[in-house]
């Protein structure tokens, strides 16, 4: 069943998420209708309880489907948002601000919110430590200012009667973190197709470039870091529930951002300088990848995590911390007696 459902949902982003359609939404902001077709489609629900029923693990794929589509909207975000507020999540997209500030006049600032210009609802965790999906009818929203980029700069009054509570143990910056790396992963693998499709249709001194041992030697450390990318993303989201385990995620996410700063590099030098272009779709798999690198925490955020969890694990050895925290189901199948 889960890769009937894949198949279904691969199928209905190949149908949406043309490079034509993600540019007009990158352009103008204007994702309605493509969210309808979205809202139509029922997998927003998948991981809300009683109706998909779904944990982490069943979302993966589709996830990662979302990045390597490229799809302009924050659907793995919602859906994840929907887990956890159920029936009292608001309708249309739902983004996720990786922080939060208050301002003198009393509002608060949400600064650099992936998907901010298109969505309709914000997920937050207030100064005072509440943790909230507020509607933005009405808040103030400003787009980044990069080329193309969705992220936008929020400031947001939440009265009390129109926002939606969670539990104030909700960590959102680890939800947010794993959705991008496998965001990340996903646009990883369509890195990886495209260039590996362009250096064998490029032609130098006879033959196409795909031939030639330097690039060979290129493609492979490409191929290595995509697929690294998405082993860690995997682990990320191996729970049965829509709860991440944050170590996990810290491993997800440095590694995906790590992938990315290697991946990008070599897929432009591959590519020479047709690849910056505007009009060649490899800059909207590199922007993008580029741009997630630093959402909802760095790879050096994330390796402080790390590594401050090992050193305060009791005097426990690298190899058991990670047998024991990151792998799951690994610590057991080690364990002669078991």
């Amino acid at each position: 069943m889960d890769a009937v459902l894949t198949a279904s949902f691969e199928r209905l982003l190949q149908g949406l998420c043309s490079p034509a359609r993600v540019r007009a939404v990158e352009r103008s902001a204007d994702a309605a209708a493509l969210w309808a077709e979205i809202e139509a489609s029922g997998y927003l629900e998948l991981l809300v309880p009683g109706e998909g029923g779904a944990g982490l693990r069943e979302a993966f794929p589709l996830w990662l489907a979302c990045g390597w589509h490229l799809l302009p909207v924050p659907l793995a975000q919602t859906m994840w948002a929907r887990g956890l507020l159920g029936a009292a999540a608001p309708p249309g997209p739902i983004a996720i601000a990786p922080g939060v500030q208050a301002t003198a006049d009393g509002a608060l600032r949400c600064a650099g919110v992936p998907f901010g210009a298109v969505a309709q609802a914000l997920l937050l965790r207030t100064p005072e430590g509440d943790v909230v999906c507020l509607p933005l009818a009405g808040q103030g929203v400003q787009r980044s200012g990069v080329h193309a980029s969705l992220q936008a700069d929020i400031g947001v009054r939440i009265p009390p009667s129109a926002a939606a509570r969670l539990p104030g143990g909700t960590d959102l910056q680890a939800g947010g973190a794993l959705i991008t790396a496998t965001l990340m992963a996903g646009a990883l693998q369509r890195l990886l197709t495209m260039t590996l499709q362009y250096a064998n249709d490029r032609a130098q001194f006879g033959k196409p470039i795909g031939k030639f041992q330097a690039v060979q030697q290129q493609l492979a450390v490409l191929a290595e870091q995509a697929f690294a990318a998405r082993m860690a993303a995997e682990i990320g989201c191996a729970e049965a529930g829509v709860v991440p385990q944050r170590l996990r995620v810290a491993v997800a996410k440095a590694r995906a951002a790590e992938a990315a700063e290697k991946a990008v590099a070599i897929a432009h030098a591959v590519h020479g300088a047709i690849g910056a272009t505007d009009e060649f779709d490899l800059q909207l798999v590199t922007r993008r990848l580029q741009e997630w690198r630093g959402d909802h925490g760095a790879a050096s955020y994330w390796h402080g995590q790390l590594g401050r969890a090992l050193i305060g694990a009791a005097g426990q050895a690298a190899m058991p911390f990670l047998l024991e925290h990151l792998l799951p189901g690994a610590a057991a199948r080690s364990d002669p007696t078991t």
